[in-house]
């Protein structure tokens, strides 16, 4: 065997050698890059999933907001209503007038005379526009006395130094009472669906 022939050997094997390098290395590249591709499309499509995850709790925020504002914008409107229906009824309560005033008034002042003693000093605070009807009212009532005004619609504040009880026969307060009672009824009708 020549030199030139274990040369050629060694170079065929080289070559085979690095033939067989250079496929393992394109295998191995192409294993890479494979790898490469589905980590990518792994992680692209986590991504969309989170993507998809926040928009959808974007919507539902969104969603929940706008129902909670349109909530809160109906019950405002509930709210102004059932106010502007008091009002109304207030003002009613203040522009009774005549006998169907004085008969309320007398109603109101008989129920807290109730409360009082015979002989007792009793107080009596009405509407300043009340006062005459008032005096007039209390002539029937021994140790009665008109003793100054109050601030409401109508009707009278009752009191008594002597046994320290004092009764709200008021407008006011019995349009209180009856309000919470009926509230929800009076809301039920107002709003019905």
């Amino acid at each position: 065997m020549s030199l030139d022939t274990v040369a050629e050997d060694i170079r065929d094997e080289a070559r085979a050698r690095a033939e067989e390098i250079r496929e393992e290395g394109e295998t191995r590249a192409s294993e890479i890059v494979e790898d490469a591709e589905a980590d990518a499309e792994e992680i692209r499509e986590e991504r969309e999933a989170a993507v998809e995850r926040e928009i959808a709790q974007k919507r539902e925020q969104a969603v929940s907001s706008a129902k909670l504002e349109a909530k809160q914008a109906r019950l405002e409107a509930r709210r102004d209503a059932l106010e502007e229906v008091r009002s109304a009824v207030e003002e009613t309560l203040a522009g009774i007038e005549g006998e169907r005033r004085r008969s309320l008034t007398a109603s109101l002042l008989d129920a807290a005379a109730e409360e009082f003693d015979e002989g007792e000093s009793v107080s009596v605070y009405g509407r300043a526009d009340d006062e005459a009807l008032l005096e007039d009212l209390l002539e029937e009532y021994d140790g009665f006395s008109v003793a100054g005004t109050y601030d409401c619609l109508g009707g009278v504040v009752v009191e008594s130094e002597e046994s320290r009880v004092r009764v709200n026969n008021t407008f006011d307060s019995l349009l209180e009472t009856v309000w919470e009672d009926n509230l929800k009824e009076l809301s039920n009708r107002l709003f019905e669906r």
